[in-house]
């Protein structure tokens, strides 16, 4: 039974990506395509891998970063290292994203300052002004 193969424009439409970002993955050296004449012929091999590549862009992850633990992969006589890695790579990310998380909610009670801070001004200028502020305004 012949291996299964797969066009561009089949896992485009799987993974919902445009050929052309297919293309970029191949570019980075993400996938190896073979060649029948000028079509490009994707494994399983190559799909696998474009699998975990989405995998690891969803999480947030760098291509290089992901092209570094995919090609791990690639030699699973030993897990260790490579999950070793792994957990390297999502440990720094996860500070990452905890910093980006502070740094909003930061900056979201800025803004809330602010909010609060204009509508007490708001407040105040809706008063009708008292007789005696009318009579200095004059």
């Amino acid at each position: 039974m012949p291996a299964a193969t797969f066009t561009i424009g089949e896992l485009a439409r799987e993974f919902e990506l445009t050929t052309r970002a297919i293309r970029f993955y191949e570019d980075s050296g993400l996938l190896t395509p073979q060649r029948n004449g000028r079509n490009r012929v994707y494994t399983q091999r190559d799909r696998t891998r474009l699998k975990l590549t989405l995998r690891g862009k969803r999480l947030g992850l760098t291509l290089a970063e992901v092209k570094e633990l995919v090609d791990m992969y690639e030699t699973p006589r030993d897990t260790r290292p490579q999950l070793t890695k792994f957990l390297v790579v999502l440990a720094t990310h996860r500070a990452q994203l905890e910093q980006q998380m502070a740094d909003l909610s930061a900056t979201l009670d800025e803004v809330g300052a602010h909010e609060k801070e204009a509508r007490r001004l708001l407040a105040g200028a809706e008063r009708p002004a008292s007789p005696r502020a009318r009579d200095n305004q004059r």
